[in-house]
């Protein structure tokens, strides 16, 4: 390997956290007149029975270590080691993780990159434009896209949730994207009293939302919110290429299925929307993705090392 890198000494969590999709555009248009017209708003529960099956497909993303590229005229560009993994859980009665897939990555714009190798794994070259700040959103859309291939590989389920937004995950069948937080509302006051007034296991009417992409959502509740009125509120959305009347089936499968999974705050501090299927998957997909302190001890022996074949 030719490739002369160094590793940052500031800790990695520090400055370049990835953390969940905090949901809400205040800019995006809405129509909320997809089920019902908005004057008929009101909250609606699922006369229809839970599957007998459901995946859930989720990923984790690690940053292992900040580094800087050598170039070749003696400057140095910045990149990003970065441990990513996807898999789904099955649950039919019982809970099975399947299809656990776990990447690694060098996030950078440099020229001059090479794939680093580890004891723990290769870190692959990931060309990503922009600066520092977006390494982080490069590594996430990796992940996403590996947790698309994981779910692109589910063939037999009559519902497939996927943790966070549905974007560029549209075409997987019957898939719904799950948001657990909220930055700002979509819908206008008046149709947020709907929201604030659903009990556990009931949603909204369904609502058309396009911001860079168009997706048909609704907001829920599970059970064990308490606190404020969106406590335990989360936001589904399926793909705009669906029939309303499948989109209203896909969004009744929720209502009907999701509650029973709502996790407990003594057992998980997202409670109740981090549901115990994708908590559990994401302490699986981070213990696969090896420890991070060894790693990182491995990447500064790479680092020493090419430094002295240079």
């Amino acid at each position: 390997m030719s490739m002369r890198f160094a590793i940052d000494a500031w800790a990695p969590e520090y400055g370049s956290g990835i953390d969940d999709v905090v949901d809400g555009d205040p800019t995006a248009d809405v129509e909320p007149g997809v089920e019902v017209e908005p004057s008929a708003w009101a909250p609606r529960a699922a006369d229809i029975a839970p599957p007998p099956a459901l995946v859930f497909v989720d990923g984790v993303n690690r940053i292992d270590a900040q580094v800087w590229i050598t170039e070749p005229g003696g400057g140095a560009r910045p990149g990003l080691c970065a441990t990513y993994a996807a898999g789904a859980v099955h649950c039919d009665g019982t809970a099975e993780i399947s299809d656990c897939r776990v990447e690694r990555g060098l996030f950078t714009s440099s020229g001059a990159v090479e794939r680093i190798e580890t004891r723990h794994g290769a870190y692959e070259p990931r060309m990503c434009a922009g600066g520092p700040d977006q390494l982080p959103i490069a590594v996430v859309e990796r992940m996403r896209h590996l947790e698309a291939e994981v779910a692109r590989g589910i063939t037999d389920a009559e519902l497939i949730i996927l943790d966070g937004l549905l974007w560029g995950r549209a075409d997987v069948r019957n898939a719904v994207g799950y948001v657990k937080s909220h930055r700002a509302p979509y819908l206008p006051d008046e149709l947020n009293e709907v929201v604030a007034a659903l009990e556990p296991g009931q949603r909204t009417p369904l609502f058309i939302i396009t911001t860079q992409w168009s997706r048909i959502s609704w907001y829920m509740r599970l059970p064990g919110g308490a606190g404020h009125a969106w406590a335990g509120i989360v936001r589904c959305e399926v793909s705009p290429d669906l029939a309303p009347k499948d989109a209203a089936r896909l969004a009744d499968l929720t209502c009907a299925a999701l509650p029973r999974y709502a996790s407990s705050r003594h057992k998980d501090p997202r409670a109740p929307q981090n549901l115990y299927p994708i908590g559990g998957l994401e302490r699986e997909l981070r213990r696969r993705s090896g420890d991070r302190a060894l790693v990182y001890r491995d990447l500064l022996g790479a680092a020493r090392a090419a430094s002295f074949t240079s």
